[in-house]
Formats: structure tokens, C-alpha cells, sequence
């Protein structure tokens, strides 16, 4: 079931003079307070923006042995080294990446699986996200995924909370952004001069965290109004477009490779 999100009104608040003593006091103005962002993280806002049911651009893998590899692992918030089962993965746009799977989940067979389900959920995603991804790192227990380092971080618990909540391919697309397309906006000049021209931020994840999450935070719904928006309200779209219409316009003009979504 699609999520309600109530948009909060966009009032800017402006000082009026008031008189004292019988003379005018007209002090300087106070600057205006920015609008509330109307969502609190956008992985959460709509489970049909990517569906199991959508195209794939994952062709297969191979099984390329077990070899030692550094990941982060999040139940331990640090790198650690294991001889992973290795996976290497192609896609039809001619992209490819390897997947190391945890030694954990105990044999080849096992592995192949996970391998194999991850490997057709991130080829749902655009050609732009994939670019960077070198490798797909894959744990089990329940913790954040992570995005950045040319990688992608699964936890396959946390994977089955976000499928049951229908924003498994949402989440990874947020992850894959930071991942994929970071570094090329977060210091781009016209990327901040869209952040200030804005005025305000599609989150609060973003707002509180404005160089890390932003972009991640904003492309997503910049995917749902633009290739998506036969499947979210009109009244979320209209959302987006009134928060982050300089955002959009920045994301347009990358011109980005968003196959096989278009």
C-alpha cells in the first residue's frame, strides 16, 4: 500500500515595522525561514518507482572461485578481510561488476543464489548508477546498506525488510547515486547553486546532512516525476517539483543514461 505523505505548507514569514514612542522603528529584517522539507527520507515514498516486475538489464554470472577481499561489514562498523565467493556479472548495456558473497552463507551453491537475486534487482537500475560499481559486497544480518568506493553494500537482512516494504530497488538506487554520481555533483558550482536557489531540501535526511545525502537524497524523486510519474500522485509530484525545481533542472541537464527505465 502506497505511503500518504502530507505535504506542510510553504509560508515565508515576513517582519512588519511596528511604531514606538510615537516614532517608526524599522529594524533590518530577519531572513526568511526556509520551508520544511516535506519528507523525512525519499527511499520511503513510493514502493512502485522500480518493481521486481520492471526490466532487468542483468544477462547472468560466472563463478570465478573464492579469493581474498576487504568489505566494509556494518555489524561490525569496520573493513574486514574474508575469502570471499567471487561472482563476476554482466549486464546488457555493457557494464559488468563482481559480486563477493560472505563465506558465511557456508557453500558455492548458496552463494550463487544470493549472487544471482542482488545481481537482477541492480540491473533494474539506470546505466548512470551502475557506472562506478565495481563490486557488490554481500553479508548477512540486518544493517543499513552503504554506497561509495566503487561498491554497493547488501545486508541481506535488512534486503528482506526492504522487499517486504516494497523499497528494496528504491533503496538501492539511492545507494547506487552516492556510489555513481557524487563525486561528479556534490562539487559541482551549479549543483549548490541549484541547492541555494531552492531554498529548501526534499528531506530531512538531506537537510541535516546536506554534502553527504543531498544528491542521493533528491535524484530519486528526480526519477519518479520524470520516467515514473504515471505511477506516483499528482499531488507527490507536484511536491517534488515545488521543492526541488532547481535540483530538477540540474539533474536534466546531465542527461544521464537512465536505461532500462526509459
Amino acid at each position: 500500500m502506497r505511503k500518504a505523505n502530507l505535504t506542510a505548507a510553504l509560508v515565508w514569514v515576513l517582519s512588519v515595522a511596528t511604531a514606538c514612542g510615537g516614532k517608526d522603528s524599522t529594524g533590518p529584517n530577519p531572513p526568511p525561514t526556509p520551508p520544511e522539507p516535506p519528507y523525512s527520507g525519499t527511499i520511503f515514498i513510493d514502493p512502485d518507482i522500480i518493481t521486481s516486475s520492471d526490466p532487468t538489464t542483468y544477462q547472468g554470472l560466472t563463478y570465478a572461485g573464492q579469493e581474498s577481499r576487504t568489505m566494509f561489514d556494518r555489524r561490525v562498523n569496520d573493513w574486514v578481510t574474508v575469502d570471499a565467493y567471487l561472482f563476476d556479472v554482466s549486464f546488457d548495456d555493457g557494464l559488468s561488476t563482481e559480486v563477493d558473497v560472505n563465506p558465511e552463507f557456508g557453500d558455492t551453491a548458496t552463494a550463487r543464489a544470493v549472487a544471482d537475486k542482488y545481481s537482477d534487482v541492480i540491473g533494474r537500475l539506470p546505466t548512470a548508477l551502475r557506472r562506478n560499481v565495481d563490486n557488490v559486497w554481500i553479508h548477512k544480518g540486518t544493517q543499513p546498506f552503504g554506497g561509495g568506493n566503487h561498491s554497493l553494500l547488501i545486508h541481506v537482512g535488512q534486503a528482506d525488510s526492504y522487499e517486504a516494504d516494497g523499497i528494496l530497488e528504491e533503496t538501492l538506487v539511492h545507494e547506487a547515486t552516492h556510489t555513481s554520481l557524487d563525486s561528479l555533483v556534490t562539487a559541482d558550482p551549479d549543483w549548490q547553486t541549484a541547492q541555494n536557489g531552492d531554498g529548501t531540501f526534499i528531506s530531512t535526511y538531506a537537510r541535516d546532512n546536506p554534502t553527504r545525502e543531498d544528491v542521493a537524497e533528491s535524484f530519486l524523486p528526480y526519477l519518479a516525476i520524470r520516467y515514473r510519474a504515471d505511477r506516483i500522485s499528482k499531488g507527490m509530484a507536484d511536491t517534488i517539483k515545488a521543492t526541488i525545481p532547481h535540483r530538477i533542472d540540474f539533474f536534466d541537464q546531465l542527461s544521464l543514461d537512465v536505461h532500462p527505465i526509459n
